[in-house]
């Protein structure tokens, strides 16, 4: 009888550790290398227990290389677009040379046909 009553029992125990689902999620951040991994299970009676494990990717002395790193690519990024920027003033300041240029050489020709006309007349 008493091993009956401890079938049934563990039988009892089974069902219910068959009934919680887990679902397990990772993410990885290929740029950092740090690994999240949450834990999600869910009770046959619908109550829901969650654990969450962090981990970052790097070392301190990693993390030092990795944001000099990125100081150098923002630091080149902002070297090209003040070159880029130089050029497009530069660009435009001959622009406006030329159609000032152009501008008095027409009122030149204009004032010397004016000019000749009065001297022939």
């Amino acid at each position: 009888m008493k091993k009956i009553v401890l079938l049934l029992v563990f039988a009892a125990f089974s069902t219910a550790a068959s009934a919680q689902t887990e679902t397990k999620t990772e993410i990885k951040d290929p740029a950092t290398g740090a690994k999240t991994t949450t834990e999600v299970d869910v009770r046959d009676n619908g109550t829901v227990q969650t654990e969450t494990e962090t981990r970052t990717g790097r070392t301190k002395v990693g993390e030092a290389a990795h944001n000099t790193g990125q100081d150098v690519k923002y630091a080149g990024k902002k070297t090209g677009r003040v070159a880029k920027r130089a050029g497009q003033k530069t660009g435009h300041v001959v622009k406006r040379g030329a159609q000032k240029t152009g501008h008095g050489v027409k009122k030149a020709g204009k004032a010397v046909k004016n000019t000749a006309k009065d001297v022939v007349d």
